[in-house]
This record gives structure tokens, C-alpha cells and sequence, in this order.
């Protein structure tokens, strides 16, 4: 009996990259056996019974053969049960059950129960824009899952719900295709309005600045007073994403496993994660490795409530990827690569008991403690530190601030400018790009500069305070940074003993 040999496209996931795989089926004469080789991993492997029964449950016939699949190249490793439609396509190809033609150019990408059913898995967008980049003219996946792989323009989508009817699927005529787009063509989702707080007018101005800029920012105050009503409300005031952000962010959330619905994510991240939280669940890791909560948020806010009590290695194991604006993990031999640009938004109390000022009624020693928690380096990538104290009866009973809908109009403003400037937003902005686009003034030059030698500004935090000073000007709609937009700008950085010692 000669050998017979099926050839099969899928993809596997290093990070967030689509790699190709070729999955190839080996029928020959012997002593039936099915095996896999290509270095599997257990979820892989174990695609053996759920192949088996799938296909002899949807009415087709395992081959009686030596049956021996190879998922190529060998030092790739292969993870996930994405595997499972490939590798059951491959085995009915090379058996004759499904013509090798049908197959031409195009991925295949989907789990399979023991039913036959092809269930959505995790990365299906991340396998479609491989496919595209890989020169395919198509990709069949889950049939939940056809709306996530539409958003990839150029490709056709096919749909599948069971190994049984996956050949009529692969022969109908090429059906409609769709295009990616932003998220303003749906509402976006209701949440908390800022019209809900009462008072707090510099934090709510510290939000906005936060916001229009992408800059860090840590509140600070007692407990009760309102920093995680305040944090919780920043989503309100992002401006939408846009198309490209929004294909990125819904990568992301495909290859973590948290598109329920197939389509393109419309709002912003925002991720709040325990203060209980490892290092690797902070920033990525574990033996897959799997996206932490930083590339989670990416494209919107990483909220850390009650910083001080996150473990301290956790905090410092975030410094670069906040500074780079990616993360590159390693494990064993093996490098996948998440973006983390997203903004960073802290609440922390003044001291151990809360209270702070002089109705603390905490030891030095606890303050020490507390201070250390957070070290300097990590407090100097924050932008704004500002102080969220206890509203006053009047305020309480009185009207709001502003709302939401208000300052987000002002934020939209403000990331239009940025992007006339070819930049995300001014968070991004570095070294000669950044001093080109502050245009500042000579006044606010001398001033950064007698700050900056008065030696409490660090380099990093000399070009942090101009980009906030920017972000400042640029919600007034000023050409140029002035030396009051760099005043308020070093002031959010407390810097006003060094203002005022300088003459400023």
C-alpha cells in the first residue's frame, strides 16, 4: 500500500506573532498507531483522542493505518488546541475523505470536540493576520469566531461548525468580506460619570491632564476621600480608539482569551489588578509565557489601587516595560514580545493608617516601612502626583465639577493636536521630537533649567515635565509651552519648595 501524504497551514502563537505552521499527515501500511512530532506541547499532544473521536463521530472513517503527523518546523514549539482542525484536515486529505484542492491556500485554525463540533480557541485574529502576511487567500475558523477573523481586510473567512459539514464549507463560493474599523460606530459603553463626584477639582484637572497626554499619575490621600471613584472614572474621558489601536487591542484580548463576542473592542482597557499580584502576572511570564496586566491595558490605563501594599518586586519588575513601552519575556529559549504603552494611574495612602499630616498616628519606624515601599525610581516615572484630600459639607451637597462628557470633548481636543504632531499622544514623545514639539518659550527653558539645577529634577523627570507641560498647553490650545504651563507641570511633580527657591 503506498504512503499517502496531506499538507495542512496553521499557525501557532509566539507572544502575540502568528507563526506558520505546516501540519503533514503520514498514512502507511502497519500496525495501526496515531502520533504526533514536531515538539508538541500536552495540549497538542492530546489532540490524538480528540482527532480520533471527532472524526469518527461526525460519520467519517479513521484511517486503520500508521498514522504519524508532523507539525514542521521541529524546533518551533507548538502549543494550544488550535491544532486540532489542521491536524484532523490533514489525516482526512491524506485519506482521501477531503480533496487536497479545497485546502490550497488557506489556513485552517479551530478546536475540536469529541462531537465534532469546531469550537472558537484563543488568537484567531492573530492567526488570520498571519495568514494574510503569509500570502493565503483564506481561513477557516470557528464559526463564533468568523466576525474577529473578518476584521483582517484582504482575506476570506470561512465559518465552520462541524468536521462534518467542513467540505461544503471549504467549496461554497467566497462569501462577503469586511473591513476593520475604529470604535465609534456603536456607542461606546456606559460607566461612571465624573458628574458623580463632588469637588476634588485639582484631581479631576489632574485626570484630564492624565488622560490628554497619557501620563502617569498617582493620587494620594486618606482613605475615603475618593481616589478609586475618581480612577474608576478615567475611562469616561479617553478618547476612542483608533482603527489600528482597536485591531491591536482586540489581538491582545484574542490571544489572552477575552473576546466572548468576535468583534472589535470599542473602549479603552482599563485593567485594575489586586494588589496580591505576582511580578510575572504583572508584566507577563509563566511557562506558556501568557500577556501580563500591562500589555492587557495596553492602549488604555493600568489602575494599581493601594499601591503601596503591591509587592515591592512586583512594582520595580514594571519600571522598564513603563519606560520602553514593551516587554520582551524569555523562557527557554523562546522570546515573545507584548507592547505595554499604556498610562499608569496609582492610589496610595499617605501613611500606613491613612489619616497622614498631623493626625497621623503612625511610629517612624512605620513610616519608614512605608516609604520604602516605593522607591524612588518607579516615583520617578510618575508624571503627576496629586493630593486627594476630604471634600467639604459643601461641597458633598453641592453641584458637580464638570462631567465626563465635558472632559472627555477637552481630551479628544488635545489627541487630535498630538496626532497632527504623527504621535500616539505626548507620552511617546522623546529626546529632539519632544523639544521640537514643545516649541517652549526661552522664559520656560530658563526655568526648567534653574530647576533642574537646583538638583531635585532628575533627567528623566526634566523631560517628564515637559511633556506634561506640553499636554497642559495643548488643552489650552497653545501653540507653544509657556512658563505657566511649566510651572503647573513641576508643580504636579511637587517641585514647588525647588519654585519657589529658584524664584520661579
Amino acid at each position: 500500500m503506498p504512503v499517502v501524504l496531506a499538507r495542512v497551514t496553521t499557525f501557532t502563537l509566539e507572544g502575540l506573532d502568528p507563526c506558520p505552521v505546516v501540519v503533514e499527515a503520514d498514512l502507511r501500511a502497519g500496525l495501526p498507531a496515531f502520533t504526533i512530532v514536531g515538539l508538541a506541547d500536552r495540549s497538542v499532544s492530546e489532540a490524538r483522542e480528540r482527532v480520533r473521536a471527532a472524526i469518527q463521530n461526525s460519520g467519517l472513517e479513521f484511517p486503520m493505518r500508521r498514522v504519524t503527523v508532523n507539525l514542521a518546523p521541529a524546533h518551533l514549539r507548538k502549543a494550544g488546541p488550535g491544532f486540532d482542525l489542521a491536524i484532523a484536515c490533514a489525516i482526512l486529505a491524506a485519506g482521501g475523505q477531503l480533496p487536497a484542492r479545497l485546502l490550497d491556500g488557506v489556513a485552517v485554525f479551530g478546536e475540536l470536540s469529541l462531537t465534532g463540533e469546531v469550537r472558537p480557541c484563543r488568537g484567531v485574529l492573530a492567526a488570520a493576520l498571519g495568514a494574510r502576511e503569509a500570502g493565503l487567500r483564506g481561513v477557516v475558523v470557528a464559526a463564533d469566531r468568523v466576525g474577529e477573523a473578518q476584521l483582517v481586510e484582504g482575506l476570506e473567512v470561512r465559518g465552520a461548525t462541524t468536521l462534518a459539514a467542513l467540505r461544503s464549507v471549504l467549496a461554497a463560493a467566497p462569501g462577503e468580506r469586511r473591513t476593520a474599523s475604529g470604535g465609534d460606530e456603536a456607542p461606546l459603553p456606559e460607566g461612571p460619570d465624573l458628574a458623580d463626584v463632588r469637588g476634588q477639582a485639582a484631581a479631576i484637572a489632574a485626570l484630564t491632564v492624565a488622560a490628554a497626554g497619557g501620563h502617569n499619575l498617582l493620587l494620594e490621600g486618606p482613605p475615603g476621600t475618593g481616589k478609586t471613584m475618581l480612577a474608576r472614572r478615567i475611562p469616561s474621558i479617553l478618547p476612542p480608539l483608533e482603527p489600528g489601536e482597536a485591531l491591536e487591542v482586540t489581538r491582545i484580548q484574542s490571544v489572552a482569551g477575552l473576546r466572548a463576542d468576535g468583534g472589535i473592542a470599542r473602549a479603552r482597557p482599563f485593567r485594575a489588578p489586586h494588589h496580591t499580584i505576582s511580578a510575572a502576572g504583572l508584566i507577563g511570564g509563566g511557562p506558556g509565557p501568557s500577556p501580563g496586566e500591562a500589555t492587557l491595558a495596553h492602549g488604555g490605563v493600568l489602575f494599581l489601587d493601594e499601591l503601596a501594599e503591591f509587592d515591592r518586586r512586583a512594582l520595580e519588575a514594571l519600571r522598564q516595560p513603563l519606560e520602553d513601552g514593551h516587554v520582551a519575556i524569555v523562557r527557554q529559549n523562546r522570546v515573545a514580545r507584548y507592547p505595554t504603552r499604556c498610562a499608569l494611574v496609582a492610589a496610595t495612602n499617605p501613611c500606613p493608617c491613612g489619616r497622614g499630616g498631623s493626625a497621623c498616628r503612625c511610629g517612624e519606624a512605620d513610616l519608614l516601612r512605608h516609604a520604602r515601599r516605593l522607591s524612588g525610581p518607579l516615583l520617578d516615572r510618575i508624571d503627576l502626583v496629586v493630593g486627594v484630600e476630604r471634600p467639604s459639607a459643601a461641597e458633598l451637597g453641592g453641584t458637580p465639577v464638570t462631567s465626563s462628557a465635558e472632559v472627555r470633548a477637552q481630551v479628544i481636543a488635545a489627541r487630535r493636536l498630538q496626532a497632527e504632531r504623527g504621535v500616539r499622544c505626548n507620552a511617546d514623545l522623546r529626546g529632539a521630537r519632544l523639544r521640537a514639539a514643545a516649541a517652549a518659550t526661552d522664559e520656560a527653558r530658563r526655568l526648567l533649567d534653574r530647576v533642574y539645577e537646583a538638583g531635585t529634577l532628575s533627567a528623566r523627570g526634566r523631560e517628564r515635565a515637559l511633556r506634561v507641560a506640553r499636554t497642559i498647553a495643548d488643552l489650552e490650545g497653545a501653540a507653544r509651552v509657556e512658563a505657566d504651563h511649566l510651572r503647573v507641570a513641576l508643580a504636579y511633580r511637587r517641585q514647588d519648595e525647588t519654585l519657589a527657591r529658584v524664584g520661579a
